[in-house]
């Protein structure tokens, strides 16, 4: 069954955007976030020595990040008339599938169609001036915006209308959000 969440916003692109950043600046405004489960389970494999890493057993890892993404969807009601934002989406981890060149299986594919985000996404440009590696991001910056580029066609071609957020302060980016949100509600 399709099912479609109107209040429900993703807002992704690339690693080193500005996402988590934008997440938690409207997190402090109380507003209702998701925050991105890839550091968490990175965490959680790290401190259990476990391999399902990015960098060790990539299949393991996806199907650990598909995992966490449907739980975060599946915790918001579609008739909670509050807006929540999630710091990436369940297409997040296709794009990635895709770019680690793992197929990507019938149910995959099927939980991409089926579980449907607000139609319009808020997508960060790839940002020189801010992004920076560590030891959880170990993406190049042509990584990162080669990120940018998939997962941009990933959106749009599971049928979301991309609206890219402008490289501005955090505060101004938030104002752009809302200010969207608004006229689109």
């Amino acid at each position: 069954m399709i099912l479609r969440k109107n209040n429900c916003y993703v807002i992704t692109g690339g690693p080193g955007v500005g996402k988590t950043t934008l997440v938690n600046e409207l997190a402090k405004n109380d507003y209702k976030v998701l925050h991105e489960n890839a550091r968490e389970i990175i965490k959680k494999e790290l401190d259990n020595n476990g391999d399902g890493l990015p960098w060790k057993n990539k299949e393991r890892y996806t199907n650990l990040m598909l995992d966490a993404a449907v739980i975060s969807y599946s915790s918001v009601s579609q008739h909670d008339p509050q807006p929540y934002f999630f710091d990436r989406g369940i297409l997040d981890t296709i794009c990635y599938a895709n770019m680690i060149g793992l197929e990507i299986s019938a149910e995959m594919n099927s939980i991409g169609k089926n579980s449907l985000y607000n139609k319009k996404i808020f997508i960060l440009p790839p940002w020189e001036e801010i992004y920076h590696s560590d030891s959880e991001r170990k993406q190049t910056w042509e990584e990162a915006v080669q990120t940018f580029t998939i997962m941009k066609e990933t959106y749009l071609n599971y049928g979301y209308e991309i609206i890219e957020v402008p490289k501005d302060t955090v505060e101004n980016r938030v104002i752009f959000l809302l200010n969207t949100i608004n006229s689109i509600r």
